[in-house]
């Protein structure tokens, strides 16, 4: 597996940026790349919810919540990749409290790429980059989201 991994220090606590995350089937409020999510499953958000993120760029993919722990982390597993180069992929988001008001968010994606030894090497020398920028863009809309609901409630 080829692991990316992404920390960015946000003004807000573990809470408040759950309360974002927290909800599972709106990705699409912060993350920038996904246009739109299908929720898959319905109820409660938590593990073995799944979702559908449809990409700005017309991919989709689909994940599923393999482990929650409210306020601190949760990790989804990807699949029906369509016509993204991916055979696997687990991505991971955790929060750690930085004193009264602040936070440091961890996102991290390990992921596997088709095609054989092609494939490895596409992923070390191209895709690695761009899950970088993937992950910094979604970790910086998170923050976004987290300072303009701090202003909404102020």
């Amino acid at each position: 597996m080829i692991n990316r991994t992404r920390s960015l220090e946000i003004n807000a606590t573990p809470e408040a940026l759950w309360d974002i995350l927290g909800r599972y089937m709106h990705i699409d409020e912060f993350a920038p790349f996904v246009k739109s999510v299908d929720a898959l499953t319905d109820g409660e958000d938590g593990v073995g919810s799944i979702r559908r993120n449809n990409f700005e760029n017309g991919t989709t993919m689909v994940e599923e919540v393999i482990e929650w722990q409210p306020h601190r982390s949760l990790r989804v597993k990807g699949s029906e990749f369509g016509s993204l180069p991916f055979r696997e992929v687990i991505a991971t988001v955790s929060l750690s409290p930085l004193g009264k008001s602040r936070s440091n968010a961890v996102w991290s994606l390990d992921f596997r790429v088709k095609y054989g030894p092609f494939g490895w090497l596409l992923g070390q020398l191209v895709m690695k980059r761009s899950m970088g920028t993937f992950l910094d863009a979604n970790l910086k809309g998170l923050a976004d989201k987290a300072r303009a609901n701090q202003t909404a409630t102020a």
